[in-house]
């Protein structure tokens, strides 16, 4: 497998080493991941996390196994094992279907590594084309909300919303981002504002609760989030507290885009009823753990419900901005998303 290095995830020649996106901004640490539990555990305790990266990282993984002696069958389980990490990103499955299905084409597996660098390469460039796509509805002097991180540590680019943002901003367009913090896992106040800092691009960190009062102010304009999967009528389930985000939108006249690749879309789901959360771990919401330490704020038997993602219905989106160009309501209604598989 050829080297490379994106911001989270690289192989320079013996191993898949990912960044530690748990132990951001505090410090920048990468892992060695060389057994199918080390991947399966960085997945689901998001050390590796944003749909698009999840797949890519799975892939790789998968064809560095590969090279290193693993049988088809040794494949076949390891590949299942990394599906089931995160229930929610599609892009996950994508992937790992992808290169299965490389597999049962090719069994004697000379295709795999190929098919696993070209899931990276794409990713890269699907990144690129998003930007320029989403950067076209950004004008300048714009103040743009951000939830949760879409950025080089989401993907193997520029990002998905945040690339949006970076190429906007390259353009010459004089914006402000608001990242909310994110609540329970603060991938905004952490990730994303540790992004925009390494990018130069002007930010504001805000409580998630904060955002409809600075809507009312008028100092957000524009607001812009990713996507870990797509539904056929447009629904889509991304980090919770979205649906929030487009609620004080479209009360407040703001447009609302969801930025991401086609291989966000499920063409076998319909609507975003059909979407399965992911349920995470109480303690992530009775306090928090960090390179800071570790602080509880409430009873160690607090009952919590502390879903990953929340589903956002298509009628509150502006705008589905993917790397096959900007989808609007109308567009969606008339099933187009759908006609995406064919191509």
């Amino acid at each position: 497998m050829k080297a490379f290095a994106t911001l989270a995830l690289r192989f320079q020649g013996e191993h898949v080493e990912l960044l530690d996106q748990t132990r951001i901004p505090a410090e920048e640490c990468w892992l060695c991941i060389e057994t199918v539990e080390q991947m399966f555990e960085a997945i689901r305790s998001l050390r590796v996390r944003g749909a698009p990266l999840i797949g890519v990282a799975a892939a790789i993984f998968l064809a560095r196994y590969f090279e290193s002696g693993a049988s088809v069958m040794d494949l076949k389980i390891a590949a299942e094992r990394l599906r089931s990490a995160r229930p929610t990103a599609v892009n996950l499955m994508y992937c790992i279907d992808h290169l299965i299905a490389c597999i049962k084409k090719d069994p004697s597996g000379e295709s795999f590594v190929a098919a696993a660098e070209q899931l990276l390469d794409e990713d890269i460039q699907l990144c690129e084309t998003i930007g320029r796509v989403g950067a076209e509805k950004i004008a300048d002097g714009d103040g743009i909300l951000h939830h949760c991180n879409t950025g080089g540590l989401a993907t193997a680019g520029r990002g998905t919303a945040l690339g949006v943002i970076q190429t906007a901003f390259e353009q010459g367009k004089g914006i402000h981002v608001y990242v909310d913090e994110t609540r329970p896992l603060l991938q905004g106040g952490r990730l994303t504002a540790w992004e925009l800092k390494k990018l130069g691009i002007p930010y504001t960190i805000i409580c998630d609760n904060m955002a409809a009062g600075l809507m009312r102010e008028g100092k957000i304009q524009k607001a812009i989030v990713g996507a870990d999967r797509i539904a056929m009528n447009g629904d889509f389930a991304n980090k919770t507290g979205t649906y929030s985000v487009a609620v004080s939108c479209q009360y407040h006249g703001i447009p609302f885009y969801t930025a991401a690749p086609v291989t966000t879309l499920d063409f076998n789901c319909e609507s975003g009823g059909d979407i399965p959360i992911e349920q995470r771990k109480p303690e992530e919401v009775r306090g928090a753990a960090g390179s800071f330490g570790e602080v509880i704020w409430s009873p160690e038997d607090a009952l919590v419900y502390n879903p990953a993602f929340d589903v956002t219905p298509a009628d509150l989106v502006s705008g589905w901005i993917l790397d096959k160009g900007f989808f609007n309501q109308i567009m969606v209604r008339e099933g187009q998303l759908k006609n995406l598989k064919q191509e």
